[in-house]
């Protein structure tokens, strides 16, 4: 079973729509569904800084879920500094420029990567294979953030 929701916030003078499909029966928990979809909308360009995502409370009731629920995925974001809750005023995207890229963020991407990296060469792909699918995957997603940009400014 899937639910979905829409979100329509009029900031500063454009349009967001928000997105979110949870499904109940995943092994991976609800608030980590929710936290990985609104990073992927903020990479995206589909969020962007400034624009402010729903409340908890209305996040859960569209979703029929716990309060709780969504208020930890917004703690996940917020631990990684994608989003910031100002207190009477709402939970908004951060400014790319401001977000924090210490030492210990970038090592654990790495770790990341590298286990991309041995999933590639465990399917028997090469260096060159892997290196083109990431370039790829890669121009592929930068575009699609350029043209996301594009539509929202």
């Amino acid at each position: 079973m899937n639910l979905n929701i829409y979100d329509d916030n009029l900031l500063v003078n454009k349009k967001m729509r928000l997105w979110v499909q949870i499904s109940p029966g995943s092994n991976e928990p609800i608030y980590l569904q929710i936290a990985a979809q609104i990073s992927e909308a903020i990479a995206k360009g589909e969020l962007a800084a400034g624009d402010q995502l729903p409340t908890v409370r209305k996040l859960a009731g569209e979703l029929v879920i716990n309060p709780n629920t969504v208020a930890r995925a917004y703690n996940v974001l917020e631990g990684q500094g994608l989003i910031v809750s100002k207190i009477g005023a709402g939970t908004f995207v951060t400014d790319p420029r401001h977000r924090d890229k210490d030492a210990s963020r970038l090592h654990i991407l790495a770790e990341r990567m590298d286990n991309v990296i041995i999933q590639a060469l465990n399917l028997g792909l090469n260096q060159q294979t892997i290196t083109e699918l990431f370039h790829t995957r890669l121009t592929n997603l930068v575009s699609y953030t350029d043209s996301g940009k594009q539509k929202n400014e």
